[in-house]
This record gives C-alpha cells, sequence and structure tokens, in this order.
C-alpha cells in the first residue's frame, strides 16, 4: 500500500464509534493520507467491544485507487458509546506506533491507513486495512498452531528487534519508554490470587502459583528490562493471541499498546511459553530459540551469546506470566490455557528464582 504525503489537519479524534463511522468523519481522516478521497458511504460490518473496540466497516469513495486505500477496513478505539472504560490512554503508543514505525520496520502487522493522537488527551484512533476480508485469521491460546508457524512469527519480532536495536532517534522518544514497572503499579496481589485460587489459574504447577513469589521476581524483571542494554523497540505483548495468519499463510503481529523499548528477550521467552502447548514447546523451545538468533544476526545485529540468551529469556517468561496472572477481562478458557501453559513454562526454567539470581 502506498501511503500518500499529508495535505490535510487530523481531526478531532472521535468521541463515539457513531461518530466515526459518518462519511464526513472519515474523509476527513483518510484525506491526511490521500488528499482527494471523498468517502460516500458507509456499511458497519461486526464490532467486538471490550476496552477497546474494534470495528469492520466498508467505504465507498471517489479519489483513491482502491490498491492503495482498500474499501474493506477496520478502525480500533476506545469508544464512549462502545467500551466500558470510555476513552482514554492505553492505545497512545499504538497509535503512534502505526503512525512512526510499522511501515518502516518491515514487520508483517496490519497496514494501517491512518493514526490519529491527541498528544493532550492521549487519545487516538487507527484505520487499518481489513485483513479478514482478505482471508486472514485471528488467534488465541484454543487456536492450533505449529511449531513452524512460531518459527515464522519469531522471524517477525527478530525483524522489528534488529530493525530498531539501539537506535538513536528511538531512544530520545518519551513515548517509547520502558513500562513493565508501570505495570507493577496497576493490577497486582488481589488480582493474581482470583485467578491463582479459583478455576481459572488452576492448571499452573502448584509451585509457580504463589502472588507474593511472582510479584518479587516480576519486579526484578521489570527493573532489569528498563535499563538493560542493548534495547529494541519490543511489542511487550507477545503471547500467541497477538498474532494473526494472513490470506498467504504468514505469520504476523497485532496489538501494539505495550510497545515501548526493552531487551529481545522479553518478547521471545513470552512469545515461545505461549504459543505452543506443554509437550511441544518443551520439545521445540532450543531450537526456536536458535532460530529466533540466528535470524537477528541476519538482520545485521551481533549474535547474542546461546547459552546466555537462553538464561535471558527465563525474564520473557515471568513477564508474560505476570500479565496472565493479573487479566481479569478476558473469556476464561483462553485465560486458563495461558496461564497453564506458561506456568508450566516458569516451572520448567525455574524461572522465578532464576531471574533474581
Amino acid at each position: 500500500m502506498t501511503a500518500v504525503a499529508a495535505t490535510d489537519e487530523a481531526p478531532a479524534i472521535p468521541a463515539t464509534l457513531a461518530e466515526a463511522l459518518t462519511p464526513e468523519w472519515l474523509t476527513a481522516a483518510l484525506r491526511t493520507r490521500f488528499p482527494d478521497v471523498v468517502v460516500q458511504s458507509v456499511e458497519p460490518g461486526p464490532i467486538v467491544s471490550r476496552v477497546s473496540t474494534n470495528a469492520r466497516f466498508t467505504i465507498t469513495c471517489t479519489g483513491a485507487p482502491a490498491d492503495e486505500l482498500p474499501r474493506e477496513l477496520c478502525i480500533k478505539g476506545y469508544f464512549a458509546d462502545m467500551s466500558s472504560a470510555g476513552g482514554g490512554a492505553a492505545g497512545f503508543s499504538e497509535g503512534l506506533f502505526f503512525d512512526s514505525l510499522a511501515e518502516t520496520t518491515g514487520v508483517r502487522t496490519l497496514r494501517p491507513v491512518y493514526a490519529g493522537i491527541d498528544p493532550g488527551t492521549r487519545e487516538s484512533v487507527v484505520i487499518t486495512e481489513d485483513v479478514v476480508a482478505r482471508g486472514a485469521t485471528f488467534l488465541d491460546s484454543l487456536s492450533p498452531y505449529r511449531p513452524d508457524q512460531v518459527a515464522q512469527s519469531l522471524e517477525q519480532f527478530a525483524t522489528l528487534h534488529a530493525s530498531t536495536w539501539m537506535d538513536p532517534t528511538l531512544g530520545r522518544q518519551q513515548w517509547l519508554t520502558p513500562s513493565l514497572p508501570r505495570i507493577l503499579g496497576g493490577r497486582g496481589l488481589p488480582e493474581i490470587r482470583h485467578n491463582f485460587e479459583g478455576p481459572i489459574g488452576a492448571g499452573a504447577p502448584d509451585s509457580v502459583r504463589n502472588g507474593e513469589r511472582l510479584i518479587e521476581a516480576y519486579t526484578v524483571v521489570a527493573n532489569n528490562a528498563a535499563t538493560a542494554s542493548p534495547w529494541a523497540v519490543i511489542h511487550g505483548d507477545a503471547h500467541v493471541g497477538n498474532v494473526f495468519v494472513d490470506g498467504e499463510g504468514r505469520s504476523c503481529l497485532v496489538d501494539w499498546q505495550l510497545v515501548q523499548r526493552g531487551p529481545w528477550y522479553v518478547d521471545v521467552g513470552y512469545h515461545i511459553a505461549s504459543t505452543l502447548p506443554i509437550e511441544q514447546r518443551r520439545e521445540h523451545e532450543r531450537d526456536l530459540l536458535r532460530h529466533y538468533l540466528d535470524r537477528l544476526a541476519a538482520g545485521g545485529v551481533d549474535r547474542p551469546d546461546e547459552d546466555e540468551a537462553w538464561r535471558l529469556i527465563k525474564h520473557g517468561i515471568v513477564h508474560g506470566f505476570y500479565l496472565w496472572a493479573i487479566t481479569q477481562k478476558v473469556a476464561p478458557p483462553i485465560t486458563t490455557e495461558l496461564l497453564t501453559r506458561i506456568g508450566a513454562a516458569v516451572e520448567d526454567h525455574d524461572a522465578l528464582t532464576a531471574v533474581q539470581g
């Protein structure tokens, strides 16, 4: 998709989905890339609304060729009429990622046609190509995902990391400030106990279902990640549910709310631990790590020592376990599967102890 130089001033972030899906607002938004576009009509499609809202829709328009501006689109925002949380800052970093990085890193993700950010309110809205209309499938922890597909998604993390590795310009961007320590200031022990002491966390090994011990280990992980060097731009929430398989069968990354500067192993350890059933992960994890390291080196980065990398991915495993231990608003079967998978990896790697060594 060819981006067109911005011409018109971006419109205000819409307060409601109903406003966002008007021809008038969409015309103003899309003209920041497609200066001659006029949206004539909008046909709403399926909507998924939790904290954020994702709404598919189809437009008829003039002034932009379909190979540059697809007619089947998807909008993501935090709309007062759809989200229980209303507007908010949760998508601010994601909006900036799509505005400034998505098309320069080479990583396979949603292709944006508009990203609007309000620096004052930190609200955002993003419009992308509707990849479902082009045959894509979005995954969750209950979706089948093979080791060769995990290798594909690890290649995408390697592409992201290598393309941003210690980039001094990105090092000065405030919106990429490491955010793992801030996660500790949000949800914590009450949410962890709710999951660990109930059916949601029952599949995780008994040895790792200790909220106080997890918080202690995650504090070390978060503080180390915030000051780690070398760093790159990392996804930050690299579980299998943030992958989609496009119409050509290729693994792609999605949902960039936790994008930030950080060490590569935060993504890689978390991703390997979350993507495969336990026995498959045990069989393939070392080879998958080796594959990632090879692809990182192919991107021009000095290949990390493999034994040291094996030690470091334990930090990513703890990161993923903590995020799912505090999760409240996802369907319980998905959370259960991820706590079971990642919890087993925590036990296998003795990660709660190892990260503090």
